[in-house]
C-alpha cells in the first residue's frame, strides 16, 4: 500500500503532471464513458467478471514479489477507475483455496447489484471445489 501512495504522489508531482497525471485522467473518463454506453446503449443491467485473474494465494505467498501482487488487483482496478459499483463475492473454491466473482453495476443501481449477489450467495455453494 506505501509503495502505491509514494507512486500516486511522484506521477501528481509539478514535474510530471502533464506527462502522467493528466493523461491517466484522459484514459480514466474514457474507462468510464465506456461502462456507461455498455449500460446504457448496449442494454446491459450488470456486469459478472473474475475477481482476480487467478484463485486466492496463500498469505504470505507473493510478499516478495509485487508485480504479482499488482496483477491480482487488474479486473478491479477499472471498476475503481471507472467509479462504477462493483462487489466481489465467493464463488468456490479450487485446490481448496477461495475463487472470486465480481459484480458490476452502473452508477446508482447498488440496490439491483446487492439483489442479484444475495441470490448468487443463496444458490452458490462457495466451499465447493470449481474448475
Amino acid at each position: 500500500m506505501r509503495r502505491r501512495i509514494l507512486i500516486g504522489t511522484y506521477v501528481r508531482s509539478s514535474g510530471y503532471y502533464d506527462a502522467y497525471y493528466r493523461k491517466a485522467q484522459q484514459v480514466r473518463a474514457l474507462l468510464a464513458d465506456d461502462f456507461r454506453r455498455a449500460f446504457t446503449e448496449q442494454g446491459v443491467d450488470l456486469l459478472l467478471t473474475p475477481t482476480t485473474p487467478t484463485p486466492a494465494f496463500k498469505a504470505g505467498e507473493k510478499t516478495e514479489d509485487p508485480v504479482a501482487m499488482y496483477l491480482a488487483d487488474v479486473f478491479t482496478c477499472s471498476m475503481n477507475l471507472a467509479s462504477v459499483p462493483a462487489l466481489s463475492l465467493p464463488v468456490g473454491l479450487s485446490g481448496g483455496l477461495p475463487v472470486g466473482a465480481q459484480l458490476v453495476a452502473p452508477v446508482n443501481a447498488e440496490p439491483r447489484m446487492l439483489s442479484v449477489a444475495a441470490t448468487l450467495e443463496r444458490v452458490i455453494d462457495a466451499a465447493t471445489e470449481v474448475r
